[in-house]
């Protein structure tokens, strides 16, 4: 109870937006993690990958109305993948936890104090986001892309047997040192990435709580999931049925 106590005093979280042409999005993000985390020790890390719709140049404008402290833009030069854009985020990273989100609005801060609730309360090491338990759901997609989420974490239930509900999203906190040794045994990059990543972490046997979201496809831009996403995935699901 001790300990729990002195690391709730001593957090900081490091929250890590990974960004492609999401200039429309950024400065709603930004808001509304501000607005939900007005009592929380925080800083938000944007790892832009080149974006040529001027997202870079929002970010600067938002460091001057928030403080670069508070807003740290540690652009790439061009799409080297998401689960690099982590690991380039987390050397950034000040906080001993470390929140995971998409910056298109489908994972809306306003969930952000009920993962920093769920850990205090839990002393877990990952908090994960998930669609798949009561209180949890999609908005905005269409049944085929519903059926395939389904499908995806289906499948992958049936042959990993991970311990949680929802593999393939990428709404999660972690402990700074948790997320720093799960990350270096991973190998998969964008969007399989998220599903080795927590199965890694369910192997590892680190202590994972679930808190349920609402996805909401996103307002502004067009969405990076596509045919060749899905056969990575499946490639993705072999390679960890094989390795772990």
């Amino acid at each position: 109870m001790e300990n729990q106590q002195k690391e709730k005093s001593n957090a900081k979280y490091s929250i890590i937006v990974p960004t492609y042409n999401e200039r429309l999005n950024i400065a709603l993000i930004v808001y509304l993690i501000f607005k939900h985390l007005s009592d929380v020790d925080f800083e938000i890390i944007v790892v832009d990958d080149g974006s040529p719709d001027g997202t870079q140049d929002i970010v600067k404008q938002l460091q001057q109305v928030y403080g670069e402290d508070r807003i740290l833009l540690k652009p790439r030069p061009k799409k080297l993948g998401l689960g690099t854009a982590y690991v380039h985020g987390l050397k950034h990273a000040s906080g001993n936890f470390v929140v995971i989100m998409d910056a298109d609005l489908s994972h809306h801060p306003k969930y952000l104090p009920s993962f920093i609730k769920k850990q205090m309360e839990t002393g877990a090491s990952i908090v994960t986001g998930t669609r798949y338990v009561k209180g949890g759901g999609v908005h905005g997609w269409n049944l085929m892309r519903k059926l395939t989420s389904r499908g995806a974490n289906v499948l992958a239930q049936t042959f990993l047997w991970p311990g949680v509900s929802d593999l393939t999203g990428s709404f999660r906190l972690y402990r700074k040192s948790v997320l720093e040794d799960v990350i270096s045994s991973c190998v998969s990059k964008g969007y399989v990435f998220q599903m080795e990543m927590i199965v890694r972490a369910s192997r590892k046997g680190y202590h994972i709580e679930e808190v349920p979201i609402t996805f909401v496809d996103r307002v502004y831009g067009s969405s990076k999931l596509g045919g060749s996403e899905i056969v990575e995935y499946l490639k993705g699901l072999l390679y960890l049925l094989v390795t772990t």
